[in-house]
């Protein structure tokens, strides 16, 4: 019995935590969702089915490479990245398994990028005691703003292609990055989420300002938990010119299932549910804070992790502009309705960032 046979949950507790709605939001083939099914119910571990997808869509990208397909190849690329990224989030402790897995996904992610046009930016930024990155991703023409976009529990950084397609298409920029305890700054770059969060995506901030051809203005689109450190960032750093919460709560809190419970440990470095509390008091928004510039919170009304409430705080600190979206049926973050989602939130953006959507 290999290492992932013993160490993975069952193959039905990890279809819940990754169902077909959020692989195709993040970009994953259907006829691979269709695949992993297929195998996964034949008895074939979760991350060795992933990865022969990915396999094949490395493959298929090489060949079309080849060939000088280079849309094809590109597509390929994004193809196998994908199977990565939820081959890994099998694992919810960085074990070399999982390690391994999130290196392949990120060279998956270079060779798209190398592909494409502008060719995607690999960002490495010092912080405290290790280092953040993330991908930049420009549109064909002068960017007229740029959009932060991350992630939380799981799921980081280049997770949010699909949505940089969308910001693009509106002559923004995107820059999709891993903040602390999270994807690359958490296993190549050492950083926890026991750090300065705030301060963490403040560099991200920091260095989209610094270059004036990603249009001087910047938002931040956090999704799950991160929409916590989203809103929180906006809170404390008035360079922030818009932000959109999609799906955190205010105030975290563990919530007593493996996945979660789990994620939240590795994210922290520590397995005490004390200390791990601890640290969601000190991330939670607090009441004083407040967000100068427009805020927009999506909420899915099945999801099963995050009520209305929980996000209420977030529309409350607002000073300007609050503007809550509800699908009643919508998934946690509203994986089922994705296209239509992604496309509201940019609008919003272009709105607010780049005066006016296309």
């Amino acid at each position: 019995m290999s290492t992932s046979q013993r160490s993975l949950p069952p193959a039905e507790v990890l279809w819940r935590a990754m169902s077909p709605t959020r692989m195709l939001d993040c970009g994953m083939d259907y006829a691979d969702v269709l695949a992993l099914r297929s195998l996964t119910d034949a008895g074939v571990p979760w991350d060795e089915a992933a990865e022969r997808l990915a396999a094949a869509g490395r493959e298929r990208g090489e060949a079309a490479r080849s060939a000088g397909h280079l849309v094809t190849a590109h597509a390929a690329f994004r193809s196998a990245a994908a199977a990565l990224l939820f081959a890994q989030m099998a694992f919810n402790h960085d074990e070399p398994r999982k390690a391994e897995l999130y290196r392949r996904f990120t060279d998956a992610v270079a060779a798209a990028g190398a592909l494409a046009d502008p060719v995607w930016e690999h960002v490495s930024l010092p912080f405290d005691h290790g280092r953040l990155f993330g991908w930049l991703i420009r549109p064909t023409g002068p960017a007229r703003g740029t959009v932060i976009v991350f992630g939380g529990q799981s799921g980081w950084g280049a997770a949010y292609l699909r949505a940089a397609d969308a910001l693009s298409a509106r002559g923004l920029a995107a820059f999709l990055v891993e903040g602390p305890g999270q994807g690359q700054s958490r296993i190549a770059g050492g950083l926890l989420l026991d750090v300065d969060v705030r301060a963490a995506y403040s560099a991200f901030v920091g260095h989209v300002l610094a270059d004036p051809s990603l249009g001087g203005r910047v938002g931040l689109w956090g999704n799950s938990m991160g929409g916590l450190y989203a809103g929180t960032t906006a809170a404390a750093d008035r360079r922030v010119s818009a932000v959109c919460v999609n799906g955190a709560p205010a105030r975290p809190r563990v919530l007593g299932f493996r996945t979660f419970d789990e994620q939240a440990a590795a994210m922290f470095g520590t397995t005490d549910p004390a200390a791990v509390e601890a640290n969601f008091e000190r991330l939670a928004l607090r009441p004083d804070d407040r967000i100068c510039g427009p805020v927009l919170v999506l909420h899915g009304g099945q999801d099963p992790i995050v009520t209305l409430d929980d996000q209420r705080p977030f529309l409350d600190a607002a000073l300007g502009a609050a503007t809550l979206r509800v699908w009643d049926d919508g998934e946690h973050t509203v994986y089922n309705h994705a296209d239509e989602r992604t496309a509201y939130v940019a609008d919003w953006f272009a709105d607010h960032l780049g005066g006016g959507g296309e």
